[in-house]
């Protein structure tokens, strides 16, 4: 994928490793990349977002957005210009539909910031054009195995009524 991620496949061993992780994969995203974030509860994917966070120049707590299903966080990219990094969280959705009313198309483009969204599934075949995806996968009590893909897909719609 890039020369920060030379093999499809890490080990985490600690939230502190996620974080990490997470910081790392922020020198790499560019305006309008959207990330999905795919892995049980609990497995790190809201740890890995305060890493993207703190890569990204933002100050103050990232908490996943469950009840609201997005927060936006104002950071700066690498040339120091102003960035946007919608968290959406998808957890409490119970059908696809209900992204119509958040505005959900803006967050699959993000032409000031990046998106990263937690429960993608749950937006059913509602994806971005490209995106990158990040599978997080328990491997013991604080071992995490994570793969880091990008992906084009060529555009699914959003569901129909």
């Amino acid at each position: 994928m890039s020369d920060l991620f030379p093999v499809d496949q890490q080990v985490v061993r600690s939230g502190a490793g996620m974080r990490e992780l997470g910081e790392r994969l922020s020198r790499i995203l560019y305006r309008g990349d959207v990330v999905l974030l795919h892995g049980d509860l609990g497995a790190g994917k809201t740890t890995l977002v305060q890493g993207l966070a703190q890569g990204l120049g933002i100050e103050g707590p990232v908490q996943s957005p469950t009840f609201a299903i997005v927060a936006e966080h104002e950071g700066l990219d690498p040339g120091g210009e102003r960035l946007i990094l919608y968290h959406l969280d998808l957890y409490r959705l119970t059908d696809p539909h209900e992204l119509h009313s958040i505005g959900y198309d803006q967050y699959l483009e993000p032409h000031d910031g990046v998106s990263a969204i937690e429960w993608p599934e749950r937006a059913g075949d509602w994806l971005p054009d490209r995106f990158i995806l990040v599978k997080i996968e328990h491997a013991g009590a604080d071992v995490r195995h994570v793969s880091i893909t990008r992906h084009e897909l060529g555009g699914l719609s959003p569901p129909t009524s």
